[in-house]
């Protein structure tokens, strides 16, 4: 790369990126020549290590016509602070010390895993260093060596792992687990990792019972763990745009919420076939009492949850198992009713043959309403009650500070599914240094909790009962 000339003082040194990173739309936008190297406006980057992160100071005159990220503004200098890595005298110098993340599960033909490990990677604060990757010992240590884990931290088991990193020093040992096992490995490993005090990030269904959920949440008040449960929907920029403008009272008083939630993969029986992921999805013994509701149904309701802060009150649940010989339902229609009034349409299907990954939401309140689209996250559709339609995207200036820092990339330049999952580990990441260091967590960090995984197995569990019930509406409230 490019060598960048000492001035003022500073460090001269090569930028050299070791892990994905969080770059301020300013930079990004005003510091790279057209060969993509990363200049400053007059040639070169002014940086310094400063404690346990590198600011890099930019001229007061950088073009910020975007609204930069991660930038504290100290009268006529720009501070970026920078998530990654520089080459700094020859040398690399961590921006961040990085949180080290073991892993259950994950390993070969599975998918979700991948998914966890690049989105946790992308900002360069978490570092994937130990694991067991599989239920069968020798795949799981097969699956470590093809991913680059060292020998000594490729277990075999996860009990292996918990009891091997707990007799490391404190410092060595890894900062959280991340489970991404079959849903009924997901209690075991969670209470007992959570139960030795390592901080947790679990996939959903959390569990498979409402009993193992509030047998978590207790662990958790006790042990003082940061608990993630990912709903990666959460993450996305506009999601938290969406849920601002409606906290705001821009819709007014909520009177309806429409979530849809459209698959097609398993319109025919692809669980016969050996296909890992619909095997487990439609086993009683591994996924739980539902089928769609639970693999993604449950991605809806939290959603609803998520932006509109609505509480469920009751269920009236249809649920089809369409596809001869499954064994859990496949396609799903609820309405619901919250507490205050509002109504609510729920469906989640993985049999409606062309569907992709069709998760939307609408939200109508006395004063407007909003759209949102999951395969086309970076537009939110407000229709005031008196006003033109308006299409927010993703990036801008005008939108509240939570979407904005959920931001990477300026507005054009599409972010997705890995970066809104990457957006939960940031938030649960910053919860955990807040819990090492003895400080109030940022509010604006946010990620979904224990409490939300709980409350998203009582929908499960309730929206099961009311599809077997002969009665019209389902009690659903629930207390944590």
């Amino acid at each position: 790369m490019r060598r960048l000339r000492k001035s003022r003082g500073y460090q001269s040194f090569r930028l050299a990126v070791f892990q994905p990173v969080v770059f301020a739309e300013s930079l990004v936008s005003a510091s790279r020549n057209h060969s993509g190297e990363a200049l400053h406006p007059e040639g070169r980057v002014e940086a310094k290590p400063y404690q346990d992160e590198t600011r890099v100071k930019m001229k007061p005159r950088v073009n910020t016509r975007f609204t930069p990220t991660r930038i504290l503004d100290y009268s006529n200098t720009r501070i970026l602070t920078y998530t990654g890595a520089f080459m700094v005298a020859g040398k690399d110098t961590i921006v961040k010390s990085r949180l080290k993340m073991g892993m259950v599960g994950g390993g070969q033909g599975a998918f979700i895993g991948a998914v966890h490990r690049k989105a946790a990677a992308l900002d360069g604060e978490i570092e994937f260093v130990a694991g067991a990757l599989s239920s069968t010992p020798d795949k799981a240590r097969a699956s470590g060596r093809e991913l680059g884990l060292a020998e000594a931290r490729n277990y075999g088991s996860w009990e292996e792992l918990l009891q091997r990193e707990s007799a490391l020093p404190e410092g060595e040992r890894i900062d959280f687990v991340t489970i991404v096992t079959p849903n009924h490995v997901h209690f075991p490993v969670a209470k007992a990792f959570a139960e030795a005090s390592f901080n947790v990030v679990c996939d959903k269904p959390l569990v498979h019972t409402t009993a193992q959920a509030r047998e978590l949440i207790e662990t958790v008040k006790r042990t003082g763990v940061v608990f993630a449960v990912t709903y990666n929907y959460t993450g996305y920029p506009l999601v938290k745009q969406a849920r601002h403008m409606v906290r705001e009272g821009q819709l007014g008083q909520l009177r309806k919420v429409i979530v849809e939630y459209n698959q097609g993969w398993l319109a025919s029986k692809l669980e016969e076939t050996g296909q890992k992921q619909a095997a487990w999805r439609t086993d009683p013994a591994r996924s739980g009492v539902a089928g769609a509701v639970g693999d993604i149904g449950s991605h809806a309701e939290n959603l609803v949850a998520t932006i509109t802060g609505l509480e469920l009150e009751a269920i009236c649940a249809d649920l089809t198992t369409f596809v001869p010989g499954r064994q859990l339902d496949d396609d799903a229609n609820l309405l619901l009713r919250f507490t205050g009034g509002a109504k609510g349409i729920l469906t989640c299907s993985q049999i409606e043959v062309g569907e992709e990954n069709d998760l939307r939401i609408r939200i109508y309140g006395e004063r407007g309403s909003l759209t949102w689209h999951q395969e086309e996250p970076n537009a939110l559709v407000y229709k005031p009650l008196d006003g033109p339609i308006q299409v927010l995207t993703r990036g801008q200036g005008y939108l509240c500070e939570a979407a904005q820092r959920a931001t990477r990339l300026p507005t054009g330049h599409p972010e997705a599914f890995i970066e809104a999952f990457a957006n939960v580990y940031l938030g649960a990441a910053a919860a955990m240094r807040a819990r090492r260091d003895g400080r109030e967590p940022d509010p604006l960090a946010d990620y979904p909790t224990v409490i939300d995984g709980a409350r998203g197995m009582h929908f499960i569990e309730t929206t099961v009962k009311s599809a077997g019930s002969s009665q019209k509406w389902t009690d659903a409230r629930w207390q944590p």
